[in-house]
Order: structure tokens, then C-alpha cells, then sequence
């Protein structure tokens, strides 16, 4: 989810505004500065900038990432783009999408290679010198591409080649790129007079420099811990994780204690299983108030600053509001589409809330009669620890049952033999023998297990460390396409489960495990895609989680179960009677995850979708929740000032709304296998292959998914998955 992350650039016909995220990161504009780096590398001498050598077409240097060799490496790769464009621009044939389009997408190969490494940097290895590269780049880079992009002479060579599309012997595909990267270039402001392009170039800039500076104040209060100096505070935590926050104190300085990371990974467990309730709010409110403290990370004044330059930018590009403009290119088409949707569950969920804290308080009363705790009222930092004493009240289930036979590792090979079995992708792992940028990454071969083929490469980063953004996300550091030569595919993922004590086994919560599996469902989508050209690679905001949350279904099957969830101790697979109790709760506590969720993707949508943007980001949030009717029990799963899908780039802006309606088809997709026999029906994981997963956005989403399901996806599936009413 965003789950947030890297920058990456993805080759289109045009980049400025096509510039992708995928699930869990955060795009990039780029740009190229006009005046020279100071200091600047000698040309030739900077490793950043060099072909990537070494097997499986060559592999990411990442032994020679230094953040000072960036500014140079920009330079150059931004000179290189600059004289490709030129060179389109200049043509004097008559425009064709053969001497237009096709050299435009394939420009800009180093620029995509420096991308792919400053991501990792900014997200992976961070520092406040990075910081401070990006909020110096940033602006520069986006100011360049948005000129570049902007340029008339350009324009006019789309134009031109739009304007025969029907008569010039295109085919659909070339017609379909035709067609979206003119409606793309109008729709980002190829039509404005000069003087307003110079202000859109100068909005642009602007944001950019902003949402740097939010994830930099973001990052500085995720990087703080709440440190316990009395082992009895963490009763009720796992023994495995009380070392690891120990190892953490340790690291930070402060050995004797136990030290807990602001991030949701660090947090969660806290919240979940502590017994000691004034930990539990300590660190729910140091978790829930990040970015909001008053202090040099507080980031309101940024947000109201990006909503306001956001707001103005989509008047000046003929837009009502900044969700009328970014939801352009999406399924869900309109605010009010999406909306409708999140209005059909919203209810249902609240409704199964007031449930679910009837049956918490009911608990806690008992426990305060019979003299076991304090007379209270359920509050936000006690939902998750009294909803594991429901779950275990209901169905006779506790979380530390089940944590034991979740090894990390195990579940790792038990996601990759799950794509062997459905796709025919195999895992060979070849950790040590590439380059990687922290020891702890882990590097697997991808091959075809009936031909023996290259796929790829897959990066697997699971650790928490400082300098790593929070969140889960997946990005490529190549994509595949056929244009201009069959290229293989380099994937990662990156999660930040904490580790165990040395020589221990690192064991996950069940929740944690299936954001493996989604994060790796984005890998699969990616390593499985076979299109010609770039600009038809990427998939709307709205269908880009869908492939993900499929995969999360395959974690609770029996066979991925009995092979792969095995007790860290003595390797027994885990008890069917454990499995299912775990079926059983399947819908228990999906009134708290659903509002959770649901709660942050209507404020943002509210928070887009409005002419005048607040200037009170605070006062919003707490107005638009009251309004919509929040149980007081549950915050947003991410509150305003922390909300860095929203603010780190344009990406998931007027978009997490998109999780809902990935869902929506993702239940239906699984309904299309259960009534098939099983999750293992090969005739419908072919079907979901070849229509949805190989072919990028070569056709319109929503008809391929009817093309896949003979018929739209039914609401009904979600409902029902969920178990919440259908009628």
C-alpha cells in the first residue's frame, strides 16, 4: 500500500505526465537543470551514469551508490534526454509514429538507470544529506521536463501524427498510444498560452520542492523510538520481539533498555499484545501524531501549501479540482464514481464497528468486575489489544498461536512455489553473487520453470533500518518491453518487518504475511509482462493493486499452509484445527479494518475534491470525519499530516480510493476460482494471465477485465468477502 515508495521514471511518450507509481511508492518528475554542477565528475568517470554490466543483461551497481556522484549523474543523463528530444524535434520528415513516437520512447536509457538508483537511495538509504540533494534536485528536474514537455514544436509532431491516426496505417495498439499521449500532453497543459506554461513550470517546481520537504519531516519523526527502561512495561509482547527492541536500544545507544520505532511495523505489536496500557497509548499517540507535534517536522503548513498550488494548477489546466485532474486516466473516471463505491461499504462497515466495540467493552467490564483491570472505555489504543481477546473469546484463537509457524523465510519460499504452480515462475537464489545495497537484501534468479528462460531479477529488502522509509512497496529497476529489444525484468520488494535476535528465526503477524504476499502479487505482475511498447506498460491508478490483493488469497490455501507455515522450533506444519479457526475469524474485525482504511480514502477524496482547499489541515480532518460519522474508537489508518501516499508526490493523490475499487474486482477475480474448483485451476490462472497480467494497458482496463470475467466485477464479492450484507 503504499504502501508508498521509490521514484521511479518509466519510459512514455511523454514522461512529465506519465510518470507511474507502482503500489507503494511515490512517482518523480523529472527535469533537467539548466545550469552546470559544480565540482562536476569527469565524463566517463561516474559509475552512476556507466551501462550496467554483469549477468542477466547487467545489474544495478549498487556498490558504487554515493549520493555526491547524483548531482553529476543528473547532469549528464538530463544533457543526453535533452539532445534525444532535440533530435525528434528537429526532424524535418513528416511526423510519423516511427520517427515521433517510437524514439521518444525509446529515450532517456541513462536517465532511467539513474532513476532506478535514486530511488533506492531516497527510500531505501536515506540520510540528511540525501535529504538535502532531493529538495535541492527535485525542483530543478521537475522545471527542466516540464519546459521540455511543454515545447510547441514538440506538441505540434503529436499533433500532427494524432490528427492522421486513422489513415496512416496504424494498428490498434499504435493507435491507442496515439491517442493517450496526445490526450495526455493537453491534458498537462500543451495547450496553455506561453504565459501561463511558465506558470504551470513554476507550480510544478514548486511541488516538487514541497513534497520533498514533507517526506524529509515525515522521515525525521519516523526515525524517532519511545524507549522503555523497565523490562515489565512490554508483558504481553513476544519474547523474539522484545529482543529486537532490545538490539534496537542497543544500536541507538541506550543497551539495558528496549527501544520502540515509530512505524507501524514497531507500533502494531506494541498495540496489539501489551499488556500495560500507558505503553500502549504512549505509543499509539507518538505513531498517530507523526508530522503533527507543533515541532520542525510538522508538515500542515506543507500540506496546505500543496493543496492550494495543487488546486490552482488543475483551474489553470481547465479542471474543476485536483481529483477531477488526476482521476482523468482511471477506471473510476470521476470523484463521484469512486465515491459511490466507497459510500456502498462505508455503513455496513461503521455499523459492524459498533459491533465489534460492544463485544471489546464487554470484555473489559467482565475483566474490571472480577478485579482483573481498571474500569475503562474502549479507546483507539485499546481496539487491537481487546480485539485479540474477542478473537480469542469467539473463536478460541490467539495471535501467538499462530506467529510461531510464520517464519519469514519459509513464507518466502512458500510465495515463490505458488507462482511456480499458477505461472510457471521459478526462484533460484543467487544472494552474493551481484552487487546489492545493504547486506541483509536478498537476490533470487527468475526463470521459466517449463523453458529454462531469464525472467529477471528479484530483490527481496524486508528489514526495518534507519534511513529506510516506512510502508511496503514493490518497484522495478527495469521493466520488460520488446521495443528496441527484448529487455528482462530486475524487481524488488521492500517491507520493514523487524528482524529477530541474532540466530533466531524472524517471525511475522499474520497480517504481516500477507503484505508479503501482496507486495510480491506486484512483483508477479510486472516480472510477467510481455508488451512490445513502454507507453503501454503502465496500468491506471485504480487497477494497479488489483494483481496484489489477488495474491494475498493464496497465503491462506492448504497447500501454501502445510508446506510453508511449519513451527519455528520443531518444524511441524501448522494445526488444521489452528487453520481453521483461522477461517473462522476470516471476517472478524473487518468493521476496524475497513474504516481504518475506507476513512483515509474519503478524506482524501473530500480533501480534492473541493474548489477552496483548507488552509486548516487539522480542523479538516477532524470536520470531515465527524461529518461522515467515525466511531471515536478508530483514527484514520493514516491521518493527514502523515499521509505520505498523498503528499510525498501527485501519485496516490485523489486516488487511494483505488485499494476499494482494486479490491471490488480482486473478490470477484477470487470468486471466478473458487467457482472454477480451486485456487489452483490452471485454466483460470491462465485466463488471468494472458488477459490481465501480461498485457500492461495495451487494452482498455475495464474491458479486459470483462474480457477475463464476462461481465463488470460485482460489489456483491467484496461485500460478502468481507462479511458485511449484500442486499
Amino acid at each position: 500500500m503504499l504502501r508508498n515508495a521509490p521514484r521511479l521514471v518509466r519510459k512514455l511518450p511523454i514522461w512529465l505526465a506519465s510518470t507511474a507509481m507502482i503500489m507503494g511508492y511515490s512517482q518523480m518528475s523529472i527535469a533537467i537543470a539548466a545550469e552546470p554542477v559544480a565540482a562536476a565528475t569527469p565524463a566517463g568517470q561516474n559509475p552512476l551514469l556507466a551501462s550496467w554490466t554483469g549477468p542477466f543483461e547487467g545489474v544495478p551497481p549498487w556498490d558504487k551508490l554515493d549520493p555526491e556522484l547524483f548531482p553529476d549523474a543528473f547532469q549528464k543523463a538530463m544533457a543526453e534526454v535533452k539532445a534525444e528530444v532535440q533530435a525528434v524535434i528537429d526532424n524535418p520528415a513528416e511526423p510519423t509514429f516511427e520517427n515521433t513516437h517510437v524514439p521518444m520512447m525509446l529515450a532517456g536509457d541513462t536517465m532511467e538507470r539513474v532513476y532506478a538508483l535514486w530511488g533506492v537511495q531516497t527510500s531505501n538509504k536515506s540520510s540528511d544529506r540525501v535529504e538535502e540533494i532531493d529538495a535541492e534536485w527535485s525542483p530543478k528536474l521537475t522545471t527542466f521536463f516540464t519546459e521540455l514537455f511543454l515545447e510547441p514544436k514538440l506538441f505540434a509532431r503529436y499533433k500532427a501524427v494524432y490528427d492522421k491516426r486513422h489513415t496512416s496505417g496504424l494498428d490498434a495498439q499504435q493507435i491507442r498510444i496515439v491517442e493517450r499521449s496526445y490526450d495526455e500532453m493537453v491534458r498537462d497543459g500543451a495547450n496553455l498560452s506561453a504565459a501561463d506554461k511558465e506558470k504551470l513550470v513554476a507550480m510544478n517546481a514548486k511541488l516538487e520542492g514541497l513534497f520533498s520537504a514533507f517526506s524529509s519531516k515525515l522521515l525525521g519523526d519516523e526515525k524517532l523510538y519511545t524507549f522503555v527502561t523497565d523490562k515489565a512495561e512490554l508483558d504481553g509482547l513476544d519474547p523474539a520481539f522484545i529482543a529486537s527492541l532490545a538490539a534496537a536500544a542497543e544500536a541507538n545507544g541506550h543497551a539495558g533498555h528496549w527501544a520502540i520505532k515509530n512505524t507501524r511495523s514497531s507500533a502494531q505489536p506494541v498495540l496489539q499484545n501489551a499488556t500495560n496500557r500507558k505503553l500502549r497509548e504512549k505509543v499509539w499517540r507518538a505513531f498517530v501524531n507523526r508530522g503533527d507535534n507543533g515541532d520542525a517536522n510538522d508538515t500542515n503548513a506543507t500540506i496546505a501549501e500543496i493543496l492550494k498550488l495543487r488546486q490552482q494548477r488543475a483551474e489553470l489546466l481547465g479542471f474543476p479540482t485536483h481529483a477531477h485532474y488526476r482521476m482523468a486516466d482511471t477506471m473510476a473516471k470521476t470523484p463521484e464514481n469512486a465515491m459511490g463505491l466507497m459510500m456502498k461499504v462505508w455503513p455496513a462497515a461503521v455499523a459492524r464497528v459498533k459491533e465489534e466495540v460492544a463485544d471489546m467493552q464487554a470484555i473489559a467490564d467482565a475483566e474490571a468486575k472480577a478485579g482483573k483491570g481498571p474500569k475503562i472505555t474502549i479507546e483507539p489504543w485499546d481496539y487491537r489489544y481487546y480485539a485479540e481477546k474477542v478473537r480469542k473469546a469467539k473463536y478460541d484463537l490467539d495471535e501467538s498461536e499462530v506467529k510461531p509457524y510464520l517464519q519469514l523465510d519459509k513464507l518466502v519460499d512458500g510465495m515463490f512455489w505458488s507462482a511456480g504452480r499458477l505461472y510457471d515462475l521459478g526462484f533460484r537464489e543467487n544472494t552474493g553473487t551481484i552487487p546489492v545495497f545493504d547486506p541483509k537484501v536478498r537476490t533470487f534468479e527468475v526463470y521459466n520453470l517449463k523453458t529454462n528462460e531469464n525472467v529477471g531479477v528479484f530483490y527481496l529488502d524486508n528489514f526495518a533500518r534507519d534511513g529506510k522509509r516506512s510502508g511496503a512497496w514493490m518497484t522495478t529497476y527495469r521493466s520488460q518491453q520488446s521495443l528496441g529489444g527484448e529487455r528482462n525484468v530486475l524487481a524488488s520488494n521492500n517491507n520493514n518487518f523487524t528482524e529477530a535476535a541474532k540466530g533466531e528465526p524472524t517471525l511475522i503477524s499474520l497480517d504481516d504475511a500477507q503484505t508479503l504476499f501482496h507486495e510480491f502479487g506486484h512483483g508477479i505482475h510486472y516480472l510477467l509482462q510481455q508488451v512490445k511498447y513502454p507507453a503501454l506498460a503502465g496500468v491506471p491508478r485504480d487497477f494497479v493493486e488489483y494483481p496484489s490483493q489477488v495474491n494475498e488469497n493464496w497465503l491462506m490455501t492448504p497447500e501454501v499452509l502445510s508446506k510453508y507455515a511449519t513451527h519455528y522450533k520443531t518444524g511441524e506444519p501448522i494445526p488444521q484445527a489452528l487453520v481453521d479457526k483461522i477461517l473462522a475469524s476470516d471476517t472478524f474485525n473487518q468493521g476496524f479494518s475497513t474504516v481504518e482504511y475506507l476513512a483515509s480514502a474519503i478524506v482524501d477524496m473530500k480533501l480534492h475534491n473541493r474548489k477552496v482547499p483548507p488552509a486548516d489541515v487539522d480542523k479538516f480532518e477532524r470536520e470531515t470525519l465527524a461529518e461522515i460519522g467515525m466511531p471515536k474508537e478508530i483514527v484514520m489508518r493514516h491521518r493527514l499530516p502523515q499521509f505520505g501516499h498523498l503528499f510525498s508526490s501527485d501519485s496516490y493523490s485523489a486516488g487511494y480510493y483505488s485499494y476499494l475499487w482494486s479490491e471490488t474486482m480482486d473478490a470477484d477475480t477470487w470468486a471466478a476460482f473458487t467457482e472454477a474448483g480451486g485456487p489452483w485451476d490452471r485454466s483460470v490462472a491462465d485466463r488471468f494471465r494472458t488477459i490481465l497480467l501480461m498485457t500492461g494497458n495495451e487494452t482498455d482496463r475495464a474491458e479486459a477485465y470483462r474480457a477475463f470475467r464476462g461481465r463488470d466485477p460485482d460489489v456483491k464479492a467484496l461485500l460478502k468477502k468481507r462479511g458485511f450484507p449484500t442486499e
